[in-house]
């Protein structure tokens, strides 16, 4: 299994429909028999589980922003924090380019800057446009993702920062699993809907 499997966010119509409309826990996102984030083939072999994994985590990020509009995608829900869901996203834009960055591959940043180092967050503001680009630069980016990642056979090979890919895969999804918890006390605040 590779990771390129659409993971779309409020935009897509489909998945938001989708992902609101669980009839046996009407707090959650699916019923747990057609969770999309679940897949039988998962743990075959190191690579498949990884890859799983990852996937598991974008997906999980998606659904916890789904159905919402740009105002509640960027509430702050525990200030002093700059934390918003839609600061999560433009944060994971930036991480899966971190990704390739730690990898060896020259990117420039995507939000941060020297003078603001979390501008991920800190321009995470209620304005449709804002949202729109936050989603798109992070299919984007898990789309570069993906692709580096298909060009390894091997998991211990060292790239071109040298780092073995296992271990950047293993840092993502880690990356992916802390702010997913964060994402889904943030979702809570908003309306109640609690972690699936």
């Amino acid at each position: 299994m590779e990771t390129g499997e659409p993971v779309d966010g409020p935009g897509d119509a489909s998945a938001v429909t989708r992902w609101t409309r669980s009839t046996v826990h009407t707090d959650m996102w699916v019923d747990p028999d057609d969770d999309p984030r679940e897949d039988a083939d998962e743990g075959i072999d190191e690579r498949t589980a990884l890859l799983a994994a990852l996937r598991h985590f974008r997906l999980t990020l998606a659904m916890k922003c789904a159905g919402l509009d740009a105002g509640q995608l960027a509430r702050r829900a525990v200030p002093p924090s700059t934390m918003s869901l839609l600061g999560l996203v433009r944060h994971m834009a930036e991480d899966e380019r971190h990704f390739r960055r730690l990898a060896g591959e020259d990117l420039p940043r995507i939000y941060r800057t020297a003078e603001d180092r979390d501008g991920d967050w800190n321009g995470a503001v209620a304005d449709p446009e804002v949202a729109t680009d936050a989603w798109d630069r992070w299919r984007a980016e898990r789309e570069e993702t993906d692709r580096f990642i298909a060009g390894f056979t091997d998991l211990g090979t060292r790239t071109g920062g040298g780092e073995r890919l296992r271990d950047l895969l293993v840092m993502q999804i880690t990356e992916y699993a802390r702010h997913c918890g964060h994402a889904d006390l943030l979702r809570e605040r908003l309306d109640g809907r609690v972690g699936q």
